[in-house]
């Protein structure tokens, strides 16, 4: 079918798509012809509203094109002076802008994408709220942007994914607070893509965007909903609160499409999937100490000052094990339920006391998921001897603190790297041997035959939610207490 597809309808599909797409580009491109933002806060002149109704006509025919032959909406949009932000969730595609292209609210995007031809110009005219990756300020400036136009009452709605990154919509992760900081009521916007294949998701792991859209329109038919849920109006306490306010809105929209909700975040899919040398395993407790990371208020911009930071510390503490209090002493942070379930992670066989060395190696997976040999050199510095060697036990307290597991088996890799048999080595020797063999945890740490008692002990369960088995939202609560002597 897909080959007949692909012959046939697809080639069809997609230039009337295209033609579609230009057919708008010269109408977005004059009314947003010196519009500035006085006059974008006006009401809309007669002209502009001409061109409104023929952009939506054209974005629609354009849906048609990709075989969405008709749009299944719920609910009753609320009117900008009801809720001026609109929270859609989940967000699985770049075929959620078809909300977008309905109701052309504002949203926010990329600063990069207002060049992109043709598409930029769509994009400009819905007057989006533009963050810019070179600017240090971004976040803070969008979300005073945000907040400015929610309050004023003057500019169109706002569209925001407060997922902040594409899941497969088995359940909602963590609610970005963006959207909640204004502390002005919102309408919850649920999306539901009901068809018997799924050609619509593109997430970390599967079909690419060119995959994703060949696939799409292959198929006869795509269906999707759209459906506005009640307006919901913040408590005062929410108001306060926008972390709060966020998971709130977060229940009710769960409730709605059926699914759980799982307390990971943008950030942890990018730990849990980075493209290292170290490839995570599925049982991974770095999710969970990464969780605690943000909870105590590390932010990730000021993680590699305050790693840099922390290993001086540790090197001058050397293989020194310390209590809670001294804990809380060396981050600087008063104790707490979260600086105590920190220090669990790290406890050996519930003595009390910790490893320093530990928690800086796995500070450094968090803030460096995808630089494996910066983490292991700084390991190296933490563990080597006066003549700078490690041996196979030290390697084996890196490596597991690294990958966030329980036992882990290194004998097959370190007498690979210890060529001469010397029973020790240097980073320079493991740097070489990793050259020679980038893909050694593959080849070494996760490959060993069954019942041999080498390789990594972890895990054999499917990854329910196409991110990692900690995601599964029926077993978070449980996985959460068995992660807690995770690292030892």
């Amino acid at each position: 079918q897909i080959a007949f597809m692909t012959l046939t309808l697809f080639p069809i599909r997609l230039f009337f798509a295209a033609f579609m797409m230009l057919l708008a580009w010269p109408f977005a491109f004059i009314a947003s012809m010196g519009s500035d933002e006085q006059e974008l806060e006006k009401p809309l002149s007669w002209w502009r509203k001409i061109v409104d109704v023929l952009l939506k006509a054209i974005m629609r025919l354009m849906w048609l094109a990709g075989g969405f032959h008709w749009i299944n909406v719920k609910g009753r949009r609320a009117l900008p002076a009801e809720a001026a932000i609109l929270t859609v969730a989940p967000h699985s595609s770049y075929f959620d802008a078809i909300p977008v292209t309905m109701t052309f609210a504002s949203i926010v995007m990329k600063a990069e994408s207002k060049d992109i031809p043709v598409w930029g110009t769509l994009i400009k005219y819905i007057r989006p709220v533009f963050v810019s990756r070179s600017d240090q300020d971004s976040r803070r400036k969008t979300v005073e942007e945000i907040k400015r136009r929610a309050q004023s009452g003057k500019w169109p709605q706002i569209m925001i994914f407060p997922e902040g990154t594409c899941t497969n919509r088995s359940c909602l992760i963590t609610f970005k607070p963006g959207a909640f900081i204004p502390g002005v009521p919102v309408q919850p916007v649920v999306l539901r893509y009901p068809n018997k294949l799924d050609t619509i998701t593109w997430t970390w792991q599967g079909p690419g965007a060119l995959e994703i859209l060949w696939l799409t329109l292959c198929q006869l038919h795509n269906s999707v909903e759209i459906e506005f849920l009640p307006v919901y109006i913040p408590s005062e306490e929410e108001r306060k609160n926008p972390a709060l306010y966020a998971s709130n809105v977060r229940r009710v929209m769960a409730e709605a499409l059926g699914v759980s909700v799982t307390d990971y975040t943008f950030e942890d899919c990018q730990l849990a999937l980075a493209e290292g040398q170290l490839r995570l395993p599925s049982d991974t407790c770095l999710l969970e100490f990464a969780k605690l990371v943000r909870s105590l208020g590390l932010k990730p911009e000021n993680l590699e000052g305050d790693l840099e930071k922390y290993a001086e510390r540790a090197m001058k503490m050397k293989k020194e094990k310390i209590d809670l209090e001294e804990f809380s002493a060396y981050l600087e942070f008063p104790i707490s339920s979260t600086l105590e379930s920190m220090f669990a992670l790290f406890d050996e066989n519930e003595y009390g006391i910790i490893d320093i060395r530990e928690f800086v190696i796995a500070l450094s997976v968090v803030c460096k998921p995808s630089k494996t040999l910066e983490t292991i050199q700084l390991a190296f510095q933490l563990y080597q001897s006066e003549k700078g060697t490690i041996l196979e036990e030290d390697l084996a307290h890196i490596l597991k603190t690294a990958m966030g597991v329980s036992q882990i088996n290194v004998t097959h890799l370190f007498r690979a790297v210890d060529e001469e048999e010397k029973g020790e080595i240097t980073y320079d020797d493991f740097y070489r041997f990793a050259e020679l063999h980038p893909h050694f945890a593959e080849d070494y740490l996760h490959s060993g035959p069954v019942g041999d008692g080498s390789g990594l002990e972890t895990s054999s369960l499917p990854a329910p939610n196409g991110i990692c088995t900690d995601f599964s939202p029926e077993n978070v609560e449980e996985k959460r207490q068995s992660l807690q002597k995770k690292l030892n």
